[in-house]
C-alpha cells in the first residue's frame, strides 16, 4: 500500500463510527429541537429518527469518499486530518444533509419552507458542532492502527 493509498476504516469501524454518532445525535439534540420548534417531543423523535436515517446513508457514503480523495491527494488516513479540512468535511457533510432534509421536515412537521428551513438551519449548526466533536474524539479513541497498514502492506 502506497502512501497516496493509505487505509481507510473498516466496514466493521464504519458501522460502529455511524451507529454511535446517531445514537448520540438524537439523544443530545431531540429535546432542544423539540422546544425550540414547538413540536411534541414525540414527533421531533421520529423525526430527528427519520433524518438520522437519511443522515446515516449520507454518512457511509460521504465519509467513505471524502476519506478516499483526502487519502489519494494527500497520502493522509482520514485519523490524521488537520483542523481546517476538519471544519470543510463537517459543513461539507451538514450542507449536504441539509439538502436532503429539507423536505422531509416540511412533510413531517406541516411547516412552511422557511419556517422549515430555519428549523433544518438549526439542525445542522448543532450537527456541525457535535459532528466536529465527534469525529475528532472517535478518531482519538479508534485510530487507524499502524500495525493494519503494515499487515495490509504485506498482503498486498
Amino acid at each position: 500500500m502506497s502512501a497516496a493509498n493509505p487505509k481507510l476504516r473498516s466496514l466493521p469501524d464504519r458501522l460502529r463510527q455511524i451507529a454511535l454518532f446517531e445514537l448520540g445525535g438524537l439523544l443530545l439534540i431531540t429535546p432542544p429541537f423539540a422546544w425550540a420548534s414547538g413540536v411534541s417531543l414525540a414527533d421531533s423523535a421520529g423525526l430527528l429518527a427519520v433524518i438520522a436515517l437519511i443522515a446515516a446513508l449520507w454518512n457511509a457514503s460521504y465519509n467513505t469518499a471524502f476519506d478516499w480523495i483526502e487519502g489519494r491527494l494527500t497520502g493522509r488516513s482520514a485519523d490524521r486530518r488537520p483542523l481546517r479540512l476538519r471544519v470543510l468535511h463537517a459543513f461539507g457533510f451538514e450542507g449536504g444533509l441539509l439538502l436532503m432534509s429539507l423536505p422531509v421536515i416540511m412533510a413531517w412537521t406541516g411547516m412552511g419552507w422557511l419556517e422549515a428551513l430555519f428549523a433544518d438551519i438549526g439542525l445542522a449548526a448543532a450537527y456541525v458542532a457535535y459532528a466536529f466533536v465527534f469525529n475528532l474524539t472517535y478518531d482519538r479513541i479508534f485510530p487507524i492502527a499502524a500495525e493494519l497498514c503494515d499487515a495490509a502492506q504485506r498482503a498486498d
